[in-house]
């Protein structure tokens, strides 16, 4: 180890980032180490992130996608294991994109659409979608708002307790967008206003995807109004993804 590194390892971990090492490593001009010292995401400061098999583009404005938000795909592709279905897959908040992107990357005949009522979070969306050549059409909207029939619906909603914000790491709660974690007083208030839009959007067999948090099951499983096939935890064990359908 060089002393250059050492030195940017203890500035990292004297300014808290739980990983000092790994970071030292990503993080190559002395700009990228004093944005890191103030907890920037090393996604926001290295402009990409790794979901599924898919580089994706992201920065302010955008959740930095997260390993665990892969187990929807994970279940995605075990409820409908035809890789060959000309799907039609709605992506409610999209984001970046990465949920929809890595959907159609395992479908290769089927169409998206990827809402998002966020004009920055929907611009790091039109990059990805350039990126990986998919076909998507994106759309800044309320999710209210949209219509059509869809064989699959992807959403990772805000589902943090209003309450529990301040706790969060800074790197979430000073730069991440707040819209896109904050669901209310009990976490849930995005999953009440979902559910009829979700029940309305869905072709009869229709499969909905729906990311938790932690204990969250049962209650979204309730709001959701749908035959729930299953709740899936992630890699750490903690249930991540409702999975529903329309009869």
């Amino acid at each position: 180890m060089t002393g250059a590194i050492a030195g940017t390892i203890e500035r990292l971990r004297e300014a808290g980032v739980d990983n000092p090492r790994l970071d030292a490593r990503l993080l190559t001009t002395e700009e990228q180490i004093a944005r890191r010292v103030v907890r920037e995401p090393v996604a926001y400061i290295l402009g990409h992130k790794g979901f599924w098999t898919l580089d994706i583009a992201v920065g302010p404005g955008a959740l930095v996608p997260r390993p665990e938000t892969e187990t929807l795909i994970e279940q995605l592709l075990k409820h409908a294991p035809d890789r060959t279905a000309a799907l039609d897959i709605l992506d409610l908040g999209t984001g970046t994109g990465c949920l929809l992107l890595a959907a159609l990357s395992e479908y290769p005949n089927a169409r998206g659409v990827g809402v998002d009522s966020s004009a920055e979070a929907l611009a790091w969306a039109r990059r990805n979608v350039e990126k990986q050549g998919a076909n998507a059409r994106l759309v800044e909207c309320d999710f209210t708002e949209i219509d059509g029939a869809y064989d699959v619906i992807l959403s990772n909603p805000p589902y943090i307790r209003t309450g529990d914000i301040a706790g969060l790491a800074p790197e979430v709660r000073l730069y991440e967008p707040v819209r896109a974690l904050d669901g209310g007083a009990d976490g849930l208030d995005a999953y009440r206003a979902l559910a009829p839009a979700i029940r309305c959007l869905l072709k009869p067999g229709g499969l909905v995807f729906l990311e938790i948090g932690a204990g969250q099951g049962a209650e979204v499983s309730a709001i959701l109004g749908l035959e729930i096939l299953g709740i899936a935890s992630d890699l750490a064990g903690v249930e991540r993804c409702v999975v529903g359908r329309k009869s």
